[in-house]
This record gives structure tokens, sequence and C-alpha cells, in this order.
């Protein structure tokens, strides 16, 4: 019955609670969710993440663009959900990748010849607990300080190369050129040097 109805039609039904509008639009949307899933998992390295694990977040990105999309000339609802499907599975994939006792280098150091590489922010301190705890709060207050200042897109980069993935993952996984996530960190580390 509601196969005719178009995805904002779909939408106000679903935010209408209509149960059938919302099973269609989750059906409609499937293979969608399971495409960018499929696509995702080459970024997950051994963190336990399995597919099933991602199209479940993709389910929750779908869910979140039903609550939350507003009808408007520029964007598609497709755009807008295929944006929050995406993301939330590289929340999940970043989430997954940060190491539990992982801290950042209270000495942040911007005169390294590899100008753009931020992976050494990341540097395991085991032997010493004092310095586990001095890195634990810097770590919070670059973080903090990050999240404040940083663009959406900024603090994504950020947290996906403190996370360990290089240029063209970061790239291919928040569909951008690597030139843009070369400038993104070269900001990034200018935002940051107060912290050097």
């Amino acid at each position: 019955m509601y196969d005719e109805y178009n995805d904002y039609e779909l939408v106000d039904l679903v935010n209408e609670e209509n149960e059938e509008a919302n099973n269609i639009i989750f059906k409609k949307y499937e293979p969608l969710i399971l495409s960018l899933a499929k696509e995702m998992m080459k970024y997950v390295h051994n963190n336990g993440i399995d597919l099933n694990d991602m199209i479940q977040e993709g389910m929750i990105g779908l869910n979140s663009a039903i609550q939350t999309f507003r009808e408007t000339k520029e964007t598609l609802f497709f755009t807008y959900a295929k944006t929050c499907i995406k993301r939330k599975m590289i929340d999940l994939i970043i989430a997954n990748n940060r190491q539990k006792n992982q801290a950042l280098n209270n000495s942040i150091s911007f005169d390294r010849d590899d100008d753009a590489d931020l992976s050494y922010l990341v540097k395991d301190e085991f032997s010493n607990p004092e310095h586990m705890i001095i890195n634990e709060e810097t770590k919070k207050e670059i973080i903090e300080y990050a999240i404040n200042e940083l663009s959406t897109i900024e603090y994504q980069i950020f947290e996906l190369r403190i996370n360990g993935f290089n240029y063209k993952e970061i790239a291919e996984i928040l569909d951008i050129s690597t030139k843009k996530v070369d400038n993104a960190l070269h900001r990034i580390k200018n935002k940051l040097k107060q912290f050097s």
C-alpha cells in the first residue's frame, strides 16, 4: 500500500508512529545500509566489529535520519540518510579502535618533517604510572579542547588519525579528497599548538 509513497511521505508517516511506513522505509534502505556496512568493514582492523554490528549502527543512523530530517529544497532525504548512516558506522569504528590505555603525549611536537602525521600524538607509557596519570589528564584536556575548537570534519579527521588511520583511509571513510585531509590536519595542528 505504501510502495507508491516517496521518502518524504514515509518519513512523515513514521513520525506519526505508523508502524507499516516504518517497516517499509527500513526495508527500502536495507540495501544501502548493507552496501555501506560492507564498504566500511575494510576499515575494521580485527577490533571485534562484525558485519552485523555495522548493519545495526546503520539502522540506528537511519532511525536518527528519520527523526531529525527537515524537508528542504537543498537536501534529499536519501543524501541525508546516507550521511547519517555512514556517520554512525564511522563512530563505531573510531570507538572500537580506541585502546583503553592509550595516552596522548603531553609534549606534542609540531616541528616534525612529516608535518601532517598526527600519529605521534599517541604514545604508550605503561611503565611509569605517574606518566600515565599526567598523560591521561593531558589527553582529556586535548580532547575537550578539540571538541570545542575543531569543526565537525576536523574532529572526525583528528579522531581517525590518532586512532591509526592513514590519509587514504580517512579520505575514503569520510568520502573526501586526501588533499582535504592534509589541509585539515595542518589546521588541526595549528589549533593544538598550545599543547606543544
